[in-house]
């Protein structure tokens, strides 16, 4: 992919899922992790407006490189709501514990596909 291309889709994808999280916060909210102090749906929407800050960085060419590294971060940050929605689901349909289960390894791909951006930017 290049690396127009690759900024395209990341923007994309990062805008649909921050704009999800206040236009459908319910499922959100049941994946925030409950160690974390104050209400869920403060931090749907607190993960949700960092997720459309990183299109706003990564989206500009000035300040690619840094969005990029804290969309990296971001990515890596959300993985405890990845492993809660992984135990929540262990008893759920098969095609929903595949899902929740899927969603683990992917955070690898994507932290590095945010660094490919950053790394793509400084060039």
């Amino acid at each position: 992919m290049s690396a127009k291309r690759s900024v395209r889709v990341l923007s994309g994808a990062l805008a649909t899922m921050g704009a999800l999280h206040f236009l459908r916060p319910k499922p959100f909210d049941g994946i925030v992790p409950r160690s974390l102090p104050g209400s869920a749906r403060t931090w749907t929407y607190v993960s949700g407006a960092a997720e459309l800050g990183c299109v706003a960085a990564v989206a500009h060419p000035r300040t690619r490189r840094a969005g990029a590294l804290v969309t990296a971060g971001l990515f890596v940050g959300v993985f405890p709501a990845n492993l809660r929605m992984a135990a929540d689901f262990r008893r759920k349909p098969l095609p929903l514990r595949l899902i929740a289960y899927g969603r683990l390894p992917l955070q690898i791909p994507l932290v590095a596909w945010a660094l490919r951006v950053r790394r793509e930017a400084g060039e």
